[in-house]
């Protein structure tokens, strides 16, 4: 099988120097993540197959409540477990009862702005909305010391799926700068609050789903939406590092990953990398449907991740 090659990069490190982390995946204990469906999992106080915890229409929780609220296993966007999974170990029951305690944030659907663009359902919450509820009700709950605290950020696959064929838009370059706006105030808002440590993904080449790849206009304009999505989260990543030198910060280069794997299928063990199967047990697939990978993908995707997470420990 082939290597998953290297696609982690730090950008800042604590005290704004680029050698001096502190930062150790193997001594982080809690993790924290905010994204879309290809990051949620299923709580059984979260909205069914969409969040852990709550919704738009009911974003408070107590103390009692998220500290009782339990992983269910197995109700991701794939068949099985899902890359956030994998590489904390916690697939089930209260996250204090794991190892590296995952508290997840993700809501399936989930754009980055519900003013920027509109919510797939009416329950469906935004990014920002997210982490305002992660503010508002867990930031003085959940524990979170620097030191043991990582928290991973996935978003954009819906944003550049939801913008195509949109008449309305001329200027995709001029919107995404908007939506990074939106973005990184919310990062901002978790990093002021006591989340130090992250790690960006960017959007995978959604243009080679099965819902697109048929469809060479589409995939083309998708491909350059992404593109053009993708540079702009490299450009506020750095503004954020360089404004916030206390922070660490890291990048995870998740197109290149899937790139890798679909251009390579054969050596990752698919068989198939235009279709899906929506089954129970998807061999050789790497579509689970139209637009989310199997449980095979997301594992190779957290394996890239936690080799890469702890060549950049100290």
């Amino acid at each position: 099988m082939l290597k998953l090659l290297p696609f982690v990069q730090i950008l800042v490190s604590v005290a704004g120097t680029a050698t001096s982390s502190t930062f150790n995946w193997n001594s982080t204990k809690f993790v924290y993540a905010f994204g879309d469906s290809y990051t949620f999992v299923q709580g059984t106080l979260g909205y069914p197959n969409f969040s852990f915890v709550g919704d738009v229409l009911e974003l408070a929780f107590t103390p009692q409540q998220i500290f009782s609220d339990g992983i269910i296993p197995r109700n991701t966007s794939s068949e099985g477990s899902n890359w956030i999974e994998y590489l904390t170990g916690c697939f089930e029951g209260r996250p204090t009862l794991c190892e590296k305690q995952l508290w997840n944030f993700a809501f399936a659907g989930s754009d980055i702005d519900a003013a920027l663009l509109p919510r797939h359902h009416n329950f469906t919450t935004s990014l920002v909305e997210r982490v305002a509820q992660w503010t508002e009700y867990a930031s003085n709950v959940l524990p979170h010391p620097d030191n043991e605290t990582l928290t991973f950020w996935w978003i954009g696959i819906n944003d550049t799926g939801d913008t195509a064929d949109n008449a309305s838009m001329s200027d995709f370059a001029a919107f995404w700068e908007t939506e990074m706006t939106s973005y990184f105030s919310a990062v901002q808002s978790a990093f002021n609050n006591g989340l130090e440590k992250h790690v960006f993904l960017n959007v995978p080449p959604e243009d080679r789903n099965p819902a697109t790849v048929g469809n060479a206009t589409a995939s083309a304009e998708m491909k350059e939406h992404i593109a053009l999505f993708n540079s702009a989260l490299s450009r506020h990543t750095a503004a954020f590092a360089k404004r916030n030198p206390n922070a660490t910060v890291m990048t995870f280069d998740a197109h290149a990953v899937f790139s890798n794997i679909l251009d390579n299928a054969n050596e990752f063990g698919f068989t198939n990398i235009t279709g899906f199967c929506t089954c129970a047990d998807p061999e050789g697939f790497f579509w689970y449907n139209s637009g989310h990978p199997t449980q095979a993908v997301h594992k190779l995707v957290a394996e890239a991740l936690k080799s890469q997470l702890e060549a950049a420990s100290t």
